[in-house]
């Protein structure tokens, strides 16, 4: 894959003599909302810098399930925004079809509910929004999916066939190759850093060290330490960032959707591992003083024990590797996505959703810092909604 989905913020598409056009743009943060941002700056015609406190890709990128879909009940403005995001990776993969860490390979969901009321009620709500939705009984699921054990599937599950997946290390190092391309920097290993504000405005950042990195208009998009840097520069982000954990397998013969069952998610990963995660373990999440967590080995072998229930003919899922750490998401569950109105030449991004997002917020919070102007599928997600 050599390029991204093309945007209304290419550089042929932008008035450069603008006055809203910043010459230069620091982008604090090296996940995928980060680099996505970032590269799509570059190819504004933007001299960007990509800043990060440690490596590309160390953080919640490294240890996300990276589902790409729109499923389940949210706001109308989030369902559409999760679906324009599920389409620009449409676009990514058309470029190269054979790319292994980018597939649609569809999902299944089955909830807890014995009576299906649950089921059905999702299913109704995704068919309402023009949402691919599939209700099917456990046979017509074992025969779309012949590695899933039947015994385990729920009486009624839905599939989404559009649904796909994607490795965010990957993407991540995709698009640093082509932010490097565009003559974009990236900087790393400067440590926690902070916002350089000066007469109202944010002109930077400063490093552990003090150095300063000045530039016309910084991009904060550190995962879930993106609140604490913005309250550190007087603006409120309210954070409802959990622990979280991902175990990455060791490669098996099987194949799989992404899964998202009542005691493990799963989804397939390149070279033939799979991710999986879920949420009934959080309270065994440990975390220490210096922002690092830990796990009992135990729970890891228990997850996947319930990931291994999954799939017929003995599949044993051995873990090759496991992160734990806080997952980033706002207060109200919402993206914060777009310009600080109270800090002019800030911007910010911080959502659960940075996998199925991360194209699509490049794109637009782009818009934002080259335009000057507010991206209208951006209104329901300004950061200015928490101001006082």
């Amino acid at each position: 894959m050599n390029s991204l989905p093309a945007s209304s913020t290419s550089a042929a598409g932008l008035s450069r003599g603008s006055s809203a056009a910043p010459e230069s743009v620091i982008v604090l943060g090296g996940g995928a909302l980060g680099a996505s941002i970032a590269t799509h700056l570059a190819q504004a015609g933007a001299s960007v810098t990509l800043a990060t406190a440690g490596e590309l890709c160390d953080g919640a990128s490294s240890r996300s399930l990276s589902w790409l879909n729109s499923a389940g009940d949210r706001s109308p403005a989030y369902h559409a925004l999760r679906v324009h995001g599920i389409d620009r990776y449409r676009t990514l993969f058309a470029a190269d079809p054979s790319c292994e860490w980018l597939r649609f390979s569809g999902g299944l969901w089955w909830g807890t509910d014995a009576s299906s009321a649950a089921t059905h009620d999702r299913h109704a709500g995704e068919i309402g929004r023009g949402y691919a939705s599939e209700l099917l009984d456990r046979g017509e699921v074992a025969r779309r999916f012949p590695d899933l054990d039947t015994g385990v599937i729920a009486p009624e599950a839905i599939v989404n066939p559009g649904e796909g997946w994607v490795s965010l290390p990957h993407l991540v190092e995709h698009l640093a190759a082509k932010l490097r391309d565009l003559g974009g920097t990236i900087t790393t290993g400067l440590g926690p850093c902070s916002l350089i504000v000066e007469d109202g405005r944010a002109i930077g950042i400063r490093d552990q060290r003090g150095a300063e990195h000045r530039a016309g208009a910084v991009v904060v998009a550190c995962g879930a330490k993106t609140p604490a840097v913005m309250n550190r520069a007087g603006v409120d982000i309210p954070d409802g960032s959990p622990l979280s954990m991902m175990v990455t397998t060791d490669p098996v013969d099987a194949e799989a959707p992404v899964m998202n069952t009542p005691r493990a998610a799963v989804r397939p990963n390149p070279g033939g591992s799979f991710c999986v995660d879920h949420d009934w373990y959080v309270g065994d999440i440990v975390e220490h003083e210096d922002g690092t967590c830990t796990i009992d080995e135990s729970i890891v072998a228990e997850l996947l024990e319930e990931a291994s229930r999954l799939f017929a003919g003995g599949v044993s899922l051995t873990a090759a590797r496991w992160a734990a750490g806080r997952k980033p998401i706002p207060g109200d569950g919402e993206p914060v996505l777009g310009a600080v109105g109270a800090l002019p030449g800030c911007y910010v991004a911080f959502t659960h959703s940075g996998a199925t997002l991360a194209l699509i917020a490049g794109e637009m919070v782009t818009h934002e810092v080259m335009t000057g102007n507010r991206h209208p599928m951006l209104a329901s997600f300004s950061p200015d909604r928490f101001a006082s």
